[in-house]
C-alpha cells in the first residue's frame, strides 16, 4: 500500500479526529484518563416499583428476547450474561477491568453476541407487557436487572467496554421508567445505576465523537438523558453531563446529517438507529420540560426521517441492505420484523415534523401508543424519485410500483463497504437485485472481504481488485470520487462514473421503464478482466444464450466486446447480523475495455 494512498486517507478521516482517537488512547495506556480510576461499589435493590400509570388489557404473548431480530427466542429467565449468543461460548473474564479487555480476540469471537442481551431490550419488553396487563411481568424485570446487576459489577468485565453499550443501556432503563410512570422520583437503585454509566461515559466521549458515527450520537444522547435524569431527581452532578450531552447532540446533528438527509455512515441500519437516539432524546425534553434544541437541530432530523422515508418499502418496510448492517435495533416497542424500519420513521416523522409518515393504522404504531402520542391527520408526501446529492444516492420510482436505488461516491466520512455504482432493484415488496449485508465484524478475514467488497454488489470489479483496498478492519483507502453525475426525475434516469487508485473507470446510466430497469456499463482501464455481477432474489434462474430468465422475470445482456462468460454462480447474502443464505448471483466477464448493456425486465 503506497505512503501517498495512507497519507490522503490520514487527511480525509480529519485532524482533529485523529488527535482525539491519539489522546484517548494515551490517556487509557498511561492511566491519565480517569476512567481508568473510576470505583463503584456493587449496586443493589428494585429498579421498578408497581406502574400508577393507566394499564390496558391486551393480548399478547409474554415476551421473549429475539437476540439480534433473528435468532431463536430466548426467555428472560434463561439469559446468561457472559455467554455469547452467536457463539454459544463462554466469557470467562467477567471480573477483569474492562479496559484491559479487547474487542475482537476473546475467546467468545464476535464481543456483539455478548453484549446483546445487555442492551436491556428486555426491559422495555417486560415493562410493555405489564402495561398490557400481565403482571408477573414486573417482578421478572426487577429479578432479571438484580440479576445482571450481580454479575457485572460497576466497570468490570465486556458488558462496561463500550461507551456505546453502556449509553444503550441508559436510555432504555431511562424508556422503561418513562413507560411506568416513574421518571419523577425513581428508586435510588435505579439512579445510582444511570449514574454509575454516565460516570463510565463521560470520560471517553472525546473518542466516541472521533468516530463520527453513532457512537457519538449515542453517548451524547445518554449523558443528557442520564444527566437531566438525575438533576430533576435532586442530584446536581447531573448538571455537567446534561450540559454536555446537549452539546454533542446539537454538534452531531449538523456535521454528521447533510442538508439531504444522508447521514455519516451510509447505511440504512445505522440511520435508524440514528434516527431512535434522536427521538428518544427530544421524548425525554419533553418528558422533563427542559429547553428546546436548536432549530438547525430539529430540521436535521427532519431531512433524516424523510431520507429514510423515501428508501422504505411500503407494504414490507424493508428496505436496501445498504452499508454496515450489525442487527442493533433501539427502542423495540412492536413486534415488527428486524428488517420492518416503519415504526421508527413513523416514531420520528411525528416527533419531529409533526406529520404521519403512514396515515393507516399499523403495528408500526404501536410505540406512538405505548409513549402516549397522538397520531397526526396530515402525512408526509408518498415517496418519489429523488437525488440525494451530498450522499450521493438517486432513487427512481416508476407508476407500476418498481424502485430502483442507485448509489454512487460521495464521501464526506469514511465508506463503509466497496459498494460504487451498485443498484437496488424492488418490486412488489421483493428486492430483486440486492445488496450483500455485513454478517458479522468478527469472523475472519475471509467474510470481512466478502462482505464488504465488491464482489457482494451490484456492479463492476475490475481485475479482482477491489473498488478501494482494505487498510483495516473498518478503514477503505483510496476514497472515490464520482464524475459526470446526473439525474432526470422526469426521464426516470440517472448516471454517474468513477476512476479507482488502479485507474480503472466505470461510468453507469440507469434508466427505469414500466417494465424494465436498463443499466449500462462502460468500462475503460481493464488489464485482466472486467466482471460484472447482478445478485438475484432466489428463484429457478436459467440461462438461455445470452438471456437468463426465472419464468416471471427475465434479464437480457448485451455487450459491443466479446463475452467471455456468462455463468449463474452461488453467492451469500446476509440481511440479519450472523446469519447468511445463499443466492443466485448473475456474472458477466469481459477481458478488455467495452460497454454492457442490461435490461432486467419484470412483468405487469
Amino acid at each position: 500500500m503506497s505512503l501517498k494512498l495512507k497519507a490522503q486517507t490520514v487527511k480525509n478521516l480529519g485532524v482533529f479526529n485523529l488527535v482525539r482517537v491519539a489522546v484517548y488512547q494515551l490517556g487509557i495506556r498511561s492511566g491519565l484518563n480517569p476512567v481508568k480510576r473510576l470505583n463503584q461499589a456493587s449496586i443493589s435493590g428494585l429498579l421498578f416499583r408497581p406502574a400508577t400509570c393507566s394499564r390496558q388489557l391486551k393480548c399478547t404473548k409474554p415476551y421473549k428476547l429475539s437476540p439480534f431480530g433473528c435468532l431463536p427466542e430466548l426467555s428472560v429467565k434463561k439469559l446468561k450474561w457472559d455467554n455469547s449468543v452467536l457463539t454459544d461460548h463462554r466469557f470467562s473474564e467477567m471480573n477483569k477491568p474492562w479496559f484491559k479487555l479487547s474487542d475482537f480476540d476473546s475467546n467468545v469471537g464476535d464481543i456483539k453476541g455478548i453484549w446483546e442481551v445487555s442492551r436491556f431490550d428486555w426491559a422495555l419488553g417486560l415493562a410493555r407487557d405489564y402495561l398490557y396487563g400481565r403482571d408477573s411481568a414486573l417482578d421478572e424485570l426487577n429479578v432479571t436487572a438484580k440479576n445482571w446487576l450481580a454479575h457485572n459489577a460497576p466497570y468490570l468485565g465486556p458488558n462496561w467496554k463500550c461507551g456505546q453499550e453502556a449509553s444503550i443501556r441508559v436510555m432504555h432503563l431511562a424508556f422503561t421508567a418513562k413507560l411506568l410512570n416513574q421518571v419523577h422520583k425513581p428508586e435510588p437503585a435505579l439512579l445510582a445505576l444511570v449514574k454509575a454509566h454516565l460516570q463510565r461515559i463521560a470520560p471517553t466521549i472525546s473518542y466516541a465523537v472521533a468516530q463520527d458515527n453513532n457512537h457519538g450520537t449515542s453517548e451524547a444522547a445518554a449523558l443528557f438523558i442520564g444527566g437531566s435524569w438525575l438533576v430533576i431527581n435532586g442530584d446536581d452532578s447531573g448538571s455537567h453531563w446534561q450540559k454536555l450531552g446537549r452539546k454533542w447532540l446539537e454538534n452531531r446533528a449538523k456535521h454528521l446529517i447533510a442538508m439531504d438527509g444522508t447521514f455519516s455512515q451510509y447505511s440504512v441500519n445505522y440511520h435508524r438507529v440514528m434516527l431512535d437516539t434522536y427521538s428518544m432524546a427530544e421524548l425525554w425534553r419533553q418528558e422533563l420540560e427542559l429547553p428546546s434544541f436548536s432549530n438547525e437541530l430539529t430540521k436535521r432530523i427532519g431531512l433524516a426521517t424523510q431520507w429514510l422515508y423515501q428508501l422504505i418499502e411500503p407494504l414490507t418496510g424493508d428496505a436496501p441492505n445498504l452499508g454496515h448492517n450489525d442487527g442493533a435495533r433501539l427502542l423495540q416497542l412492536t413486534d415488527t420484523d428486524y428488517r420492518d424500519f416503519r415504526p421508527s420513521v413513523q416514531l420520528a416523522s411525528v416527533v419531529f415534523l409533526k406529520t404521519s409518515a403512514w396515515k393507516e393504522d399499523g403495528d408500526y404504531d404501536e410505540a406512538l401508543s405505548l409513549l402516549q402520542l397522538r397520531k397526526p391527520q396530515n402525512k408526509l408526501q408518498t415517496p418519489t424519485s429523488f437525488h440525494f446529492q451530498q450522499g450521493g444516492y438517486i432513487g427512481l420510482r416508476n407508476q407500476s410500483g418498481a424502485f430502483a436505488l442507485f448509489n454512487y461516491p460521495k464521501f464526506r466520512f469514511r465508506p463503509a463497504q466497496n459498494d460504487a455504482l451498485h443498484v437496488d432493484l424492488w418490486r412488489d415488496g421483493i428486492n430483486l437485485l440486492r445488496d450483500g449485508g455485513t454478517f458479522s465484524y468478527n469472523s475472519g478475514q475471509d467474510y470481512i472481504d466478502y462482505y464488504g467488497g465488491t464482489q457482494s454488489h451490484n456492479t463492476i470489479q475490475f481485475d479482482g481488485h477491489e473498488q478501494m483496498p482494505r487498510l483495516s478492519r473498518f478503514l477503505l483507502g483510496g476514497w472515490l470520487k464520482a464524475k459526470n453525475v446526473n439525474f432526470d426525475e422526469h426521464q426516470l434516469t440517472g448516471q454517474a462514473g468513477y476512476r479507482d487508485y488502479f485507474g480503472c473507470e466505470h461510468h453507469r446510466a440507469i434508466s427505469l421503464t414500466e417494465t424494465s430497469l436498463i443499466v449500462t456499463d462502460q468500462v475503460n482501464g481493464v488489464k485482466d478482466k472486467a466482471v460484472l455481477r447482478w445478485r438475484l432474489a432466489p428463484g429457478d434462474w436459467q440461462i438461455k444464450g445470452k438471456e437468463v430468465t426465472s419464468g416471471n422475470h427475465n434479464i437480457l445482456i448485451n455487450s459491443d466486446v466479446k463475452i467471455k462468460r456468462l455463468e449463474i454462480v452461488e453467492g451469500r447474502e446476509s440481511r440479519y447480523y450472523y446469519q447468511e443464505s445463499s443466492i443466485p448471483v448473475l456474472e458477466v466477464d469481459i477481458l478488455s475495455d467495452g460497454q454492457i448493456t442490461t435490461e432486467y425486465q419484470f412483468r405487469s
